[in-house]
């Protein structure tokens, strides 16, 4: 991956763009069970390159659904790349969260009062894979969330 040029995120995220298509693996937590979903995911560029649209929807068997919509930019002072992010559970969004890259590796965590979010996104031989983990509360360690692997549709 290049380092962003300001204006350019799509630039950094141009692997992630597109339509995709695939499921989600949420592990057995407070809000339910070890459980699978059909998981529909798209990354647009958007504002003439100075941001990526990212929209996450996955519905379970069930019929219940979860979407999440995010935006990636550029902060220009810095060339690093900012993630804001809200979704259907309702909860206020957070300020943005910056972002690594890691050997190709896209790495946010989100930090509130009820604990920290550990997101990893990436793309290896054309599978976008996105994964959750969460620290609630004092816990000293992360457990696993959800895992999204997803193909071009």
């Amino acid at each position: 991956m290049n380092r962003p040029q300001s204006g350019t995120v799509h630039a950094v995220l141009e692997d992630f763009l597109g339509h995709w298509r695939g499921t989600t693996r949420l592990a057995a937590s407070a809000w339910g069970p070890e459980r699978t979903a059909e998981a529909e995911v798209n990354y647009t560029r958007a504002a003439g390159g100075y941001a990526v649209v990212q929209s996450y929807r996955h519905t379970e068997a069930d019929g219940t659904h979860f979407e999440g919509h995010g935006v990636f930019t550029v902060d220009p002072d810095h060339d690093d790349v900012l993630w804001y992010y809200v979704d259907s559970l309702g909860l206020p969004p957070g300020a943005p969260v910056r972002c690594t890259w890691v050997e190709g590796v896209l790495r946010v965590e989100r930090h509130s009062d009820r604990g920290t979010a550990r997101h990893t996104f990436r793309v290896d031989n054309g599978v976008l894979t996105h994964t959750a983990e969460l620290r609630l509360g004092d816990a000293p360690h992360f457990v696993p969330f959800m895992t999204s692997e997803c193909r071009r549709a």
